[in-house]
């Protein structure tokens, strides 16, 4: 067990110790659905394995507007559900006014930071992550540019393009990183065919792998990378799987262990900021490529090499 499982679920082994009792929890998923393949798919996986070794319930939501954010927590609280946990940065907003009126809940976000005494605010290095990803890509780029196709254009999507730019650059400083936003609006995450339009652009400008950081739009962007036979990077989830061959690595955020530690905890749940990154390996890379089996030996020095705070 890593640190980070002992410390996220040391609160639920108290709980089974001493007979608590433990309240269903709750899971709102972000736009794009719980099986977006990247990270809204990460934190299903979280809840379903914590059904699957409890034997528990819980409930769901996924959304389909941005009207349902406050009507979702609010109902969720109103039922007695604790914790409630989140998937996104733009619950933010509705999670202050939502927590200071059910100050008995605990709460849980991921990807942004509240400040309340209710609330749980999980946070990830995922420049550290890109970083290794953009190493890797310069490894195996034959023209000398790559590609990066983020989703909404905010602070932490240019948090993972900014990571994986250092990485590139720290094995080919001459390297060419072309980079799109899709958008700057929640449909940024889900518009799979813009991520293939803006993925066809890059290569048609000499890009040979592609990172994407974009939702299911990310979805758009790797089917277009494997037609047109070059190399992808997946985020959020191992995404090898969907394009065997053309698949360099995938960039894992492990939302489904902060998921899975906070219904273990249920009530309990030790609320305040959790800063998460390669230290306690939430966030990690997944090998894809068999022709990458060369650069196994670099691992430990991309480690090293990579940004910490």
């Amino acid at each position: 067990m890593t640190a980070f499982r002992k410390i996220l679920g040391a609160t639920a082994a108290l709980a089974l110790l001493t007979g608590t009792a433990l309240a269903d929890p709750a899971m709102v998923f972000d736009l794009g659905g719980k099986f977006d393949k990247s990270f809204n798919e990460a934190a299903h996986n979280g809840a379903q394995k914590w059904k699957a070794e409890t034997g528990g319930n819980y409930r769901e939501i996924e959304l389909q507007s941005e009207a349902q954010r406050e009507q979702a927590l609010r109902r969720f609280a109103e039922a007695g559900l604790n914790p409630i946990v989140m998937a996104g940065f733009a619950f933010a907003s509705v999670l202050e006014e939502v927590a200071a009126d059910y100050p008995d809940t605990k709460f849980q976000i991921i990807d942004m930071v509240v400040d309340a005494p209710n609330v749980r605010s999980i946070v990830f290095s995922e420049h550290e992550g890109s970083y290794l990803v953009g190493m890797m890509a310069a490894m195996a780029s034959e023209t000398g540019a790559v590609g990066f196709v983020g989703g909404m254009d905010i602070p932490l999507i240019r948090k993972f393009a900014c990571g994986y730019v250092q990485g590139v650059k720290a094995v080919s400083p001459d390297a060419k990183v072309i980079q799109n936003m899709t958008g700057t609006t929640p449909a940024a995450w889900a518009d799979p065919v813009k991520g293939s339009e803006l993925a066809q652009a890059q290569i048609g400008q000499g890009a040979d792998v592609i990172y994407a950081a974009a939702g299911s739009t990310g979805l758009g962007v790797l089917q277009t990378v494997a037609d047109q036979g070059i190399l992808g990077i997946g985020v959020d989830s191992n995404q090898n799987y969907l394009h065997p061959g053309h698949m360099l690595t995938s960039m894992i955020k492990r939302v489904d262990v902060a998921v899975y530690d906070a219904f273990m905890a249920g009530p309990d749940l030790e609320t305040g900021i959790n800063l998460l990154g390669l230290t306690l390996r939430p966030v990690s890379i997944c090998w894809g490529w068999p022709k990458m089996a060369w650069a196994m030996p670099w691992t430990s020095i991309i480690r090293t090499s990579s940004p910490r705070r």
